[in-house]
Parts: C-alpha cells; sequence; structure tokens
C-alpha cells in the first residue's frame, strides 16, 4: 500500500470514527426516552422491531470500529471478523427495507396490491445484487491482513463493480419508497398544502422520510463511487449504514 492510500485509508477511519460518535451520542441523548417509552411498557411486536433496528446497527458499527482501531492477531482472524462485519452489514440493510416497507404498507391504507409490487421489486433488485455479486468470474475479494495493523476487504475493478450493484439495488428501493411517500402525501394534501404550518401524522411521515431519504443518499452516493471510482484501498471502506430508528 502506497502513502496516497495510507492516507485515504486513515481519512476513511477518521470519518468512520466522526459518524459513529454521533451515533453513539444520539443513542446517549435518546436513552431515558427509550427507557420511558419502550423498556417500561409492554413489549409488543413493534417495539421488539424498533428495539432490533435501533441496536443491530449499534452493535454493528461498534463492531466496525473495533475492527478499524485494533489490530488482529492473525489472517485468520481478520477474515472472521470481517465475515461477521459483512453479516452486520446484510443484517442493517434487511431491517431497514423493512421499515420503509412496513411504513409505506401502512400510508397506503395496508394494500395488499401495493404491497405485493413492492414485494416483486424488492425482490428483483435482491436477485439482480446476488446475481451481480456471486456471478462467476473475477472473485479477487480478498482480506488484507497486516500485522499489527490493519485488517480490511480488497477488491479488484471487477469484483467492485459487481459488489456496488448491491448498494445501488439498496439506492433504487429507498428511491422508489420516498417517490410513494411524495405521491401520498401530494394526493392527500396537494402539492400547495405540502409544506404548509398545520402538521398531522402524514406530515410527520413525510418529513422523516425527506430527511431519511437526504441522509442516505448523501452516504449511498459516496460509497457507490468508491466501488466505482474509488482505489483499491477504499473501494469496500464506506459501507457503514445505520438503520432508521423511527
Amino acid at each position: 500500500m502506497d502513502i496516497a492510500e495510507k492516507q485515504q485509508l486513515l481519512f476513511h477511519l477518521h470519518a468512520v470514527l466522526v459518524a459513529n460518535s454521533i451515533l453513539i451520542y444520539d443513542h446517549m441523548v435518546t436513552l431515558p426516552e427509550e427507557i420511558t417509552f419502550i423498556w417500561c411498557h409492554p413489549k409488543m411486536l413493534s417495539a421488539i422491531f424498533f428495539l432490533a433496528n435501533r441496536y443491530v446497527a449499534l452493535i454493528g458499527n461498534i463492531y466496525g470500529l473495533l475492527i478499524d482501531f485494533l489490530p488482529a492477531t492473525s489472517y485468520e482472524s481478520c477474515s472472521r471478523y470481517m465475515l461477521v462485519r459483512e453479516f452486520f452489514f446484510f443484517l442493517q440493510q434487511i431491517i431497514v427495507c423493512i421499515t420503509l416497507t412496513l411504513r409505506i404498507h401502512a400510508l397506503y391504507g395496508r394494500s395488499r396490491r401495493l404491497l405485493s409490487c413492492i414485494l416483486i421489486i424488492g425482490f428483483a433488485l435482491l436477485g439482480g445484487a446476488c446475481a451481480g455479486t456471486f456471478s462467476p468470474g473475477d472473485n479477487s475479494h480478498t482480506v488484507v491482513y497486516i500485522p499489527g495493523d490493519d485488517c480490511h476487504n480488497s477488491f479488484t475493478v471487477e469484483t467492485a463493480a459487481r459488489y456496488g450493484l448491491a448498494w445501488v439495488a439498496v439506492f433504487v428501493y429507498e428511491l422508489l419508497i420516498f417517490v410513494l411517500t411524495i405521491f401520498r402525501t401530494c394526493k392527500t394534501k396537494g402539492f400547495r398544502r405540502l409544506f404548509s404550518s398545520n402538521r398531522n401524522i402524514l406530515d410527520i411521515i413525510f418529513q422523516d422520510g425527506a430527511m431519511y431519504f437526504a441522509a442516505m443518499t448523501l452516504i449511498n452516493i459516496p460509497n457507490i463511487l468508491t466501488y466505482y471510482c474509488g482505489s483499491v484501498s477504499i473501494r469496500p471502506h464506506l459501507t457503514i449504514k445505520s438503520a432508521p430508528d423511527d
């Protein structure tokens, strides 16, 4: 690894540390409300799903921090650490997609037809992502272990392009959910009243959906670009994403 790539990797580590510091701070600040409204009440399915959504992301990101900043002891342990990290990434995305799908399902009056269409599109995107990720060809996805220093994934150009399809699929699915949220809000309130001061549950859903999509777009686009334009050292390193807490 040359000096430029080391600097890029160091920049990535500091960016991840800042992002996770904000995440952990947010959890600490909102913990009293969580205890009051979630832990002190009977555990409904929605509360259990909320806790899974909240803590899988927290635990996964803390685990990623440990991998980034604590040296691995061997190549074998490094490989195991990276495998568990990828499992957390996959689980987080599943929770995010389920959460967004349930919100849209409720927003459209629990329409089974819409739910069926969303699920078909979702499984089609999942199939395309899996086909690209696990298709035959150059599968040069390796774990780089520097004794006493570093542990990270490394992709060739072809492999990075195929692995990036998974994140493109996530972005397309989130874009679909966002468009459906805007369409439902405009249809119910009208475009002129979309930003009115009179707020109801539909306004809150629209505002939260817009903020979430904007935040995830700012994360996803640079993440996708690293797979297709980044150097070897940073291609897989922006794939750190939290599920929405709402």
